[in-house]
């Protein structure tokens, strides 16, 4: 209530009627004042959860219902500074960055190259003799295009451009480059800069355009944590190429917690209609029904709202994955390294894959009244469907975890180590040898998703080999087997997802009914998933075909135990109804008159005749044609 009961975090008006240049200038008002109240709030010790919750979580989205221009100063620019700054260029920029004296975005993706930034165009050609790097985009290709923030609010950006000393390219580096006068914020000398214009959602971050002619930046300004040029041009090479990509890590890590809230909000309003909204006769003479007593929509509701769950615990390891590797990273031990990076990148694609299918299906269940704005619904779509491209669109995000894959079964025949994610893959080499069994538990179920991405990565790797002995190269046979490679990365992130779903429930220290509730909805996960990728599990795993009735009614059993619990259990997000800002989801249940005051908000309603009518419908109804 601190930050939703403020008069000028409000809107007066619904965000649907302004222009897009309102919506812009009222995010940044209201950004603004609301930072000024975190950082109060912070100061005065309070809950730094609260802090997240405002740069890209729920309390941020609902009083910036369109997207943030400063998300990417506190979400990017702050740790990638961290993240691959020394020590003295910590002490420079994080003091001014922190207390906003100056506002930054992260610029890396181009107009030309998005996931693959080895393929950047941007340049930053060293001069010894000035002792500064020289900025330019070479090419239209080589704008940088989309960060948020960049087009009218940010006047510094971290750019990552292809390092150029000596006559060598080093590859791509992270620079701290001024766009703007502090003071005037006019663009300086050499800097084209704007916005890119309207997009599907998220319309107030300001993503924006950047170009550069000859902008010169002190050699200082090169981010050097890792990698370094010395003052005579020398370049001095990083421990390893991945610790370019922190940041990006970061950003993946986060978006799990993200997808997880989204994916909540919709769920809760989905949830709390069904309950409201009676439909049709179940049975002759009968009153309407629920709609949620119907199978087919909590066939809909309910796998969703198990993913909302499997996101969230996943989402919790990762973090904690995350934090123990940055700290070894640290001491300079990489060893773990590849390890999350393939973890980020498969679960970012399959989590926010997954949250937006979800939302979508979730407007569906909604029926009609879904598609209105004042549900929120397309709102939160607009917001979660953006995610399965940026920081890594997903099919190379997939293909990225895949190549770790492909050399974790490379090691596991060699008899190698593997580290802990890859260890089912040791038993796939013994699986011939094993007896089929199968039952209707969740061990088995978590046992049988192992087997399937196990299955499917020996096969990728059986037919790359097969494709490359018979005379093609590796990179050919590589791209014959992608389909097939990013079904296997995917396949490996089930297995994660419902494995680290079910640890987390086992150990949560919990009443024994709420344990069952989780339970049965770790269950409702598993099956469903195994369900969808039937033909996988007949393949790979001891599921047989006579196996599958027994699950399908298992599912089904399942959606019929979560119904009684199904708006208790969303009612426990506790989601207020500020955040979810939909008619069809106040935990009030006052669905139809709810829609009628958002109806009663349209601009159009705000006189009973419209000036069209005397202009053009009145003549048009009294010519001749």
């Amino acid at each position: 209530l601190y930050f939703l009961s403020d008069p000028e975090l409000m809107d007066s008006i619904p965000q649907a009627y302004l222009s897009h240049k309102e919506k812009y200038e009222q995010a940044v008002r209201k950004a603004c004042w609301l930072f000024k109240k975190v950082t109060l709030l912070r100061d005065k010790g309070g809950d730094l959860e609260i802090f997240r919750q405002t740069l890209s979580g729920m309390l941020g989205s609902a009083i910036l219902k369109d997207g943030n221009p400063l998300t990417l100063h506190y979400v990017m620019f702050l740790p990638t500074i961290v993240g691959q700054g020394t020590v003295e260029q910590q002490a420079e920029w994080m003091g001014r960055a922190w207390n906003c004296d100056i506002i930054g975005t992260y610029a890396q993706t181009e107009l030309g190259h998005g996931t693959f930034i080895r393929g950047l165009e941007t340049t930053a050609h060293y001069d010894s003799k000035a002792q500064e790097f020289v900025l330019n985009s070479p090419t239209l290709t080589s704008y940088k295009w989309w960060p948020g923030g960049l087009g009218q609010t940010a006047n510094y950006a971290i750019v990552v451009a292809q390092l150029h000393t000596k006559g060598v390219c080093h590859g791509i580096h992270p620079f701290i480059v001024q766009l703007r006068d502090e003071e005037t914020h006019k663009p300086l000398s050499g800097i084209k800069i704007g916005e890119i214009g309207t997009k599907l959602g998220m319309n107030a971050t300001n993503n924006g355009y950047l170009g550069f002619d000859n902008v010169r930046i002190p050699r200082e300004h090169m981010l050097m944590k890792n990698a370094q040029v010395l003052e005579d041009g020398t370049y001095v090479k990083s421990p390893s190429d991945k610790l370019t990509y922190g940041t990006m890590m970061f950003v993946r890590v986060i978006l799990l917690h993200d997808m997880a809230g989204y994916l909540s909000k919709a769920t809760t309003i989905a949830i709390r209609y069904s309950a409201v909204r009676r439909q049709s006769e179940m049975k002759p003479g009968e009153p309407e029904p629920q709609i949620m007593d119907y199978m087919t929509q909590q066939y809909k509701l309910f796998p969703n709202l198990a993913t909302c769950f499997a996101l969230r615990f996943n989402a919790n390891w990762l973090w904690n994955m995350y934090n123990s590797v940055t700290a070894e990273l640290e001491e300079g031990d990489l060893d773990r390294l590849p390890e999350l990076h393939a973890l980020s990148c498969c679960l970012k694609a399959v989590c926010t894959a997954d949250a937006a299918h979800g939302v979508e299906i979730l407007r569906l269940a909604c029926g009609g009244h879904g598609y209105m704005t004042s549900s929120s619904l397309p709102s939160i779509y607009g917001l979660v469907t953006a995610a399965s491209t940026y920081e890594g669109e997903n099919t190379v995000m997939l293909l990225q975890t895949a190549r770790y894959l492909v050399k974790a079964w490379q090691q596991a025949v060699g008899g190698m180590v593997l580290t802990p994610t890859v260890a089912y893959l040791k038993d796939a080499l013994t699986q011939s040898n094993t007896p089929r069994h199968w039952e209707n538990s969740l061990p088995c179920i978590i046992k049988a998703f192992q087997q399937v991405a196990a299955g499917k990565i020996k096969m990728c790797s059986e037919n790359m080999d097969r494709r490359i002995q018979g005379g093609f190269s590796p990179e050919d046979a590589w791209n014959m087997t992608s389909i097939e490679l990013a079904q296997c990365a995917e396949a490996h992130a089930r297995a994660i997802i419902i494995d680290k779903f079910a640890e987390s429930v086992a150990e949560l220290t919990v009443s024994a009914v709420l344990k069952t509730v989780l339970t049965q909805l770790c269950e409702l996960y598993g099956v469903y998933w195994l369900l969808q990728r039937a033909g996988d599990f007949l393949m790979y795993s001891h599921v047989s075909a006579r196996d599958i009735t027994g699950l399908q009614q298992w599912m089904e059993q399942l959606l019929s135990q979560i119904r009684p619990n199904a708006v208790g259990i969303v009612d426990g997000f506790d989601i207020c109804d500020e955040i979810l800002s939909s008619a069809l989801g106040s935990y009030d249940g006052r669905v139809y008159e709810r829609l009628f005051e958002e109806a009663a908000k349209s601009p159009l309603n705000k006189e009973p005749v419209n000036i069209s009518f005397q202009k053009y419908l009145k003549p048009f109804l009294k010519s001749n044609l």
